[in-house]
């Protein structure tokens, strides 16, 4: 036998054996780099990559993230089109919901079957809102739609996504069951608005987490084809320019409490999701002078979430917003964590205000009609992480959210209390 030969005998048997002792590369191929808006991609991959090599502690945290997704899969699809009836315009493709704050007044008669006229109880939730229009079911679309993403990105079991986009499906795309993009009756008050501009915060206080969850399924999720994509980017590009230059959309941007901060948040997330990084920059440059100068105190408070009945779940909704637009700055080149304003004021100094209260080292001193320690949690972890060592020396003194700390899987702020409105 040749040299030839005889060396083309061994070198089949070497790869043979590297076959059977390595796994292809294909098995171990780097996870793609989600271009998401508010979460970290890279990060996500270096993540996925630890639990790869059995990481201990993220695998717990895995194991409450795919109970979260377990909990979807046998839910939904929703549709605004389910509604009893349609929105005041008659357009059951338009999204609807009730003002949460605001009470009927009289009995309800049929003269007055609303029980009209309504009157506004700060932080008290009229049960109303949660029957008859699409608040509950939208905000099942946004939450299903992110667990069920994230988890299909670290298991890469596909039934978690194909429900996700089943979800986002019916939603968003199919034609009998979209949703219009606006917000043109979003917290409608019976016998008085048809809608208002308030009610944008339907959907700006987590429908980042939607565009995040897009961007996780478009790394080559099954199920999420190419038509969806493009259909999705159309309407989100549809729902940005109604956002942008509506009535109701420059009323929202122009609202000085946490409302202002979601609205920016919102705006620069859809502008970096579609492709206007010129419109994103610019909304989180913005927010310096428009937001933190006013909203923020030298010492850190809040004032005006202060001066709400339930204080403590305001103070950390706003830095839920902030810690997020700081999130997307970074993406297109801005550092909203190292700003300071002319009185010393920065996203650092809010979230240490909330220390000595999320730490359970004192009380909290200010009007709460519910209070719960976990809600600062995540704010938090997003000052440990930009740098803060006091937020960094709090987070082992952390109340864990209910289901666990999600952090490590997932880390941008949620709201982990309950959203009233």
């Amino acid at each position: 036998m040749s040299a030839r030969p005889r060396l083309g005998v061994v070198l089949a048997a070497v790869i043979a054996l590297t076959a059977a002792v390595v796994p292809s590369a294909a098995a171990h191929a780097a996870p793609k780099v989600p271009r998401t808006a508010v979460l970290d991609g890279a990060r996500l991959q270096e993540t996925k990559a630890r639990l790869q090599h059995g990481d201990p502690q993220l695998k717990r945290s895995l194991e409450n993230l795919t109970a979260r997704a377990d909990n979807w899969l046998d839910q939904g699809p929703w549709t605004v089109v389910d509604k009893p009836k349609p929105a005041p315009g008659g357009d059951v493709h338009d999204y609807l919901s009730q003002a949460p704050y605001w009470w009927p007044s009289q009995p309800k008669t049929a003269d007055n079957p609303w029980g009209c006229p309504y009157v506004q109880r700060d932080g008290q939730r009229n049960p109303e809102v949660d029957t008859g229009t699409d608040r509950q079911d939208v905000e099942k679309v946004f939450d299903s739609s992110y667990d069920l993403s994230l988890a299909w990105y670290y298991t890469g079991k596909k039934q978690y996504a194909e429900k996700a986009a089943t979800v986002l499906r019916t939603w968003f795309l199919a034609s009998d069951t979209r949703m219009n993009p606006n917000l043109d009756h979003g917290q409608f008050i019976p016998c008085k608005y048809d809608g208002r501009a308030i009610g944008i915060i339907d959907f700006s206080q987590s429908y980042t987490s939607v565009l995040d969850a897009l961007a996780i399924l478009e790394t080559g999720a099954p199920g999420w084809s190419k038509n969806d994509r493009t259909a999705m980017r159309a309407w989100n590009t549809d729902f940005r320019d109604w956002l942008a230059n509506s009535a109701f959309g420059k009323e929202e941007g122009a609202a000085k409490n946490n409302h202002g901060t979601f609205y920016d948040m919102q705006l620069a997330a859809l502008a970096y999701a579609t492709g206007d990084n010129d419109l994103a920059r610019r909304t989180v440059l913005d927010a310096r002078a428009l937001r933190i100068d006013p909203q923020i105190a030298a010492d850190g408070s809040q004032p005006q979430e202060l001066a709400r009945t339930r204080s403590w779940h305001y103070s950390t909704f706003d830095l839920v917003a902030y810690t997020r637009l700081a999130a997307i700055g970074r993406h297109v080149g801005v550092n909203l964590w190292s700003y300071q304003g002319p009185d010393g004021q920065s996203l650092f100094k809010a979230v240490d205000y909330l220390l000595p209260a999320a730490t359970g080292a004192e009380p909290w001193a200010h009007p709460e009609l519910e209070f719960h320690r976990f809600a600062a949690s995540d704010v938090v972890h997003a000052a440990a992480d930009a740098g803060d060592r006091a937020a960094k020396a709090a987070v082992p003194k952390l109340e864990t959210p209910p289901g666990g700390d999600l952090w490590a899987l997932r880390p941008a702020a949620e709201q982990l209390d309950s959203i009233a409105g």
